[in-house]
């Protein structure tokens, strides 16, 4: 039976405040107790459950998500015009409340059907790719790969998944000792070595800073038959360099079209979990969803690779607890430290996310989009933390230290090597992320109703009460299988993903 009659969630007996079911009208019994609504209550918005002193710490999840900045009485609703944010300040535990894997026997683990690259890992898809080092060859590898997707150029080569352009705004103007050079050249050579790739052509212009060679000599890149690479002023313009192109890509059209989809195990599954325009109840149904399925992954002897750095905020706590040693709980510590250092000396803040439309949702401070962000990573041992697109080695739970902003940290994932994405959304995400399949997971019925088009999962029937959080992870997890052995996401039915190569830029552009 359906609790929508019910119109607050209250998620913690510590809680202040309770998260509206629906919308709930000013003046109307609002909860048990004798709770009536002093204000309009909008869906996944909060209102208080107890009278609040001005400097009070407000509850959500059990933890700490602001302190009041007025009195506020019981009743009304609770947003950016009475909370405010609280520096997130904690006595941290680091490994004291680990779960163990609970790995389940080889002989009982799932598995899928993807593309063995051998060393390189196995896809989930089959993919040509086309990266270019530079913005200055971005045009001529976006001909290239219109050639080969939209004028007949992949006809009779039905096992290709098509040919994908990875062009960016950045590559030159930049000094090859910093920090954002690094970060964009490991990027780039996560990408090259991706396994949804058969084959991979480099394009730069020539001139630029980010050569290509000392990407290939650095990260040990060996060039041949399936990696090629050219420069536009060495093969004397942009048309010699399309026609160039178009040949060695026709080259490796028959040998990527031939490769089959064998039997793997879900160790080879490594699973970037994503959330973006984030509601209220992102952390109440979605997101904690994901978290049971990125459990089966693990458990199944696969990876699940946590990210966004500013949105565990406040939540950091959390994942130290569950760190399987000291060394692991310090290195996210010290992401965290560098975030603050960053946005301090750039006259930013980390409560400048949530963004406008996570404010629109009912969310209100980094603390509470913290909170219900971490639920992806589920309850496993934190195993591993990763600098932005490291490669990633270790098995299990793990985290990346990437941006909020979704196309750059699932760049930084996808070039760690996620060979497919879940990606909560209560606002209504619509991005791709070629050549890792997308699996959009939507917080609520409304939304999901609205844009079905764009969604693959429902998870709105926990809020109403029609569902529960185990069933909802459960059908994750079995689309993850579904879709890593060759199911279409709705954005690959659209053909989506051509736009969301986003390398993080750090530092100086000169």
């Amino acid at each position: 039976m359906s609790l929508l009659s019910e119109p607050l969630i209250i998620l913690n007996p510590l809680d202040d405040v309770g998260v509206a079911r629906r919308k709930i009208s000013k003046a109307e019994a609002a909860g048990r107790g004798g709770l009536v609504a002093k204000d309009l209550i909008g869906r996944g918005h909060k209102i208080a459950l107890r009278a609040i002193r001005s400097g009070e710490e407000v509850k959500k999840f059990g933890q700490v998500i602001g302190v009041a900045t007025c009195d506020i009485e019981a009743g009304q609703h609770i947003h950016l015009h009475n909370l405010q944010m609280v520096p997130s300040e904690h006595e941290y535990q680091m490994g004291t409340n680990q779960s163990d894997e609970q790995l389940l026997p080889e002989v009982d683990r799932r598995t899928f059907w993807g593309f063995d690259r051998g060393p390189g890992g196995v896809g989930t898809r089959n993919y040509i790719g086309i990266i270019s080092s530079v913005n200055c060859s971005a045009t001529v590898s976006r001909y290239i790969a219109e050639h080969f997707n939209r004028s007949g150029g992949m006809e009779g080569f039905d096992n290709v998944d098509g040919v994908v352009a990875l062009t960016h705004g950045g590559g030159c103007a930049i000094n090859t000792k910093s920090e954002g050079y690094r970060m964009l050249t490991r990027t780039i050579q996560g990408y090259a070595r991706h396994p949804n790739f058969g084959g991979i052509l480099m394009i730069g212009l020539g001139c630029e800073t980010n050569q290509i060679a000392p990407i290939l000599e650095h990260y040990k890149l060996a060039e041949g038959a399936m990696l090629r690479t050219l420069t536009i002023q060495q093969s004397g313009g942009t048309r010699k360099t399309i026609e160039a192109a178009t040949n060695m890509i026709g080259d490796m059209l028959p040998v990527v079209n031939a490769v089959k989809r064998t039997k793997q195990p879900l160790s080879k599954l490594k699973v970037a979990l994503e959330c973006g325009g984030s509601d209220g109840y992102s952390g109440i149904s979605a997101n904690p969803a994901l978290g049971v399925a990125a459990d089966l992954i693990v458990r199944n002897g696969g990876t699940s690779v946590l990210a966004e750095t500013p949105e565990i905020y406040g939540a950091e706590h959390l994942l130290t607890r569950r760190a399987v040693s000291a060394a692991v709980a310090e290195k996210l510590l010290s992401r965290i430290q560098w975030w603050r250092d960053y946005t301090a000396r750039n006259g930013d803040e980390l409560n400048n996310n949530p963004s406008y439309g996570n404010k629109q949702g009912g969310l209100t401070t980094i603390l509470e989009k913290s909170l219900g962000a971490v639920a992806k990573g589920g309850t496993m041992p934190l195993k591993a933390v990763y600098e932005y697109a490291e490669i990633i080695t270790e098995s299990g739970f793990v985290f990346m230290d990437t941006p909020g902003y979704d196309p750059v940290a699932v760049t930084g994932q996808v070039a760690g090597g996620c060979n497919i994405i879940c990606f909560t959304t209560g606002r209504g995400s619509v991005s791709g992320f070629k050549p890792s399949p997308c699996i959009k997971i939507a917080t609520n019925t409304e939304m999901y109703d609205h844009m079905e088009e764009d969604m693959d999962i429902n998870c709105g029937g926990i809020v109403t009460g029609d569902d529960t959080i185990e069933a909802a992870g459960l059908r994750i997890f079995e689309d993850i299988i579904a879709v890593a052995s060759g199911k279409k996401t709705v954005s690959e039915v659209y053909d989506y993903g051509d736009n969301e190569f986003v390398p993080w830029q750090v530092g100086a552009i000169t």
